[in-house]
């Protein structure tokens, strides 16, 4: 059982295969879940049609879903009457400038099928400006972080903290830092919550969350 109020902050976290992108997608139904499972404002989500549901959502999934249009046209592809300056505000937001030299024709910059012409981490900060122009209600980012360096995470959560005070976002994430802030962490071990907590009453319970934190402190300083 999870219960998030508006404003908070919850990490989900746990190995490859341990129920992580399952959690989040049933909370949009985009797997069938029975009735009595998920509410959403104390509404159970199996009453509501598929499209007032999900505009309740703001979903950046792993594979950066972009389109073969501009920059601009892929960041406002849920806010088309979005303004060039809500869009710019976005990208910003989300740690990348369009007037980078790497994207030559700034918002005007075919991103290209899939995103081809960006790089990995370039991808990922679009599809989140995408849902950062949305400001939905529920902001759920399904391990959209991987690819961003860790100075571009930490600049990104930040906006996150500070745009989103009265609204509820869900972080998956395989690197620990990207949930170190979050209200409460919950880490899931095939396909239940073992373990939750803050980031430092887990890291004080020494379990699989603390263990896995120091597996990517060691990879790091090895780096």
């Amino acid at each position: 059982d999870v219960d998030l109020k508006p404003g908070q902050t919850l990490g989900v976290v746990g190995p490859i295969g341990s129920g992580k992108s399952t959690f989040v997608k049933s909370l949009m139904r985009l797997l069938d879940i029975p009735p009595e499972t998920v509410f959403v404002g104390g509404t159970d989500i199996t009453e509501l049609t598929l499209a007032s549901l999900r505009r309740q959502f703001g979903y950046v999934s792993q594979e950066n879903i972009l389109f073969s249009r501009s920059l601009a046209e892929n960041v406002a592809f849920g806010r088309p009457e979005a303004s060039t300056e809500d869009v710019t505000n976005a990208l910003l937001r989300a740690s990348l400038d369009h007037r980078d030299p790497s994207i030559p024709n700034g918002l005007e910059t075919i991103v290209g099928e899939r995103g081809i012409t960006l790089s990995g981490g370039q991808k990922q900060r679009t599809a989140i400006a995408r849902a950062l122009l949305l400001d939905p209600p529920i902001l759920i980012l399904d391990d959209s972080l991987s690819s961003v360096d860790s100075d571009s995470e930490e600049a990104i959560l930040e906006q996150i903290r500070k745009l989103r005070k009265d609204k509820t976002t869900i972080i998956v994430a395989h690197r620990m830092t990207a949930v170190a802030h979050a209200d409460e962490i919950v880490v899931l071990d095939d396909g239940a919550i073992t373990e939750r907590g803050t980031h430092k009453s887990l890291m004080e319970t020494d379990g699989l969350y603390a263990g896995m934190v120091k597996r990517q402190e060691l990879e790091a300083g090895l780096q």
